[in-house]
């Protein structure tokens, strides 16, 4: 049992890092296309404490659809709280790491927010050592580097809805 349990582990913590390099990604295109050069820019030479509590506003303001998630799933409708509540997840992470990169050095110059963070990273990192060095990590990030190499060669052709890349 603690075999299959790792297994699951180390595969959700490799989607995780997925998930986190294509939301890294995916912020970067939202902050061009948005223009939202100046925002990052003041955050980044803000004072600490408009940094932090810049960091805690998204917390607060995805609480109502956790909320509206979970009566969704108490009245029946368990698709669709679970739905909306991986979809929050997503975006609340997304917006959390993408202020905590910005403001970053600021956060880190509040002392209990450095310990915390420097615990959760040790923690973090431990499992993870775990984790990779499981059979079932190994073989979904062989899987994981073979999809992408096959995406990347994929989106470098001439053509890439022609496989031969002639027009």
């Amino acid at each position: 049992m603690k075999k299959v349990l790792l297994s699951i582990l180390a595969i959700t913590v490799l989607l995780e890092e997925w998930l986190w390099d294509v939301l890294t990604d995916f912020e970067h295109c939202l902050t061009a296309w948005y223009h939202l050069e100046n925002i990052e820019r003041w955050l980044a030479n803000s004072h600490p404490w408009v940094a932090i509590t810049a960091f805690f506003i998204p917390s607060l303001l995805f609480l109502p659809v956790e909320y509206t998630a979970l009566s969704l799933s108490a009245s029946g409708q368990v698709v669709e709280g679970i739905s909306l509540h991986i979809v929050s997840q997503i975006f609340s992470t997304m917006i959390l790491s993408w202020i905590f990169d910005i403001t970053r050095d600021q956060l880190m110059t509040i002392s209990w927010f450095a310990a915390l963070y420097q615990t959760i990273t040790r923690w973090l990192n431990w499992a993870h050592g775990l984790l990779r060095e499981t059979a079932a990590y190994q073989h979904a990030l062989k899987l994981k580097l073979a999809t992408h190499d096959k995406l990347v060669e994929w989106l470098h052709k001439e053509d890439p809805l022609n496989p031969a890349g002639s027009r």
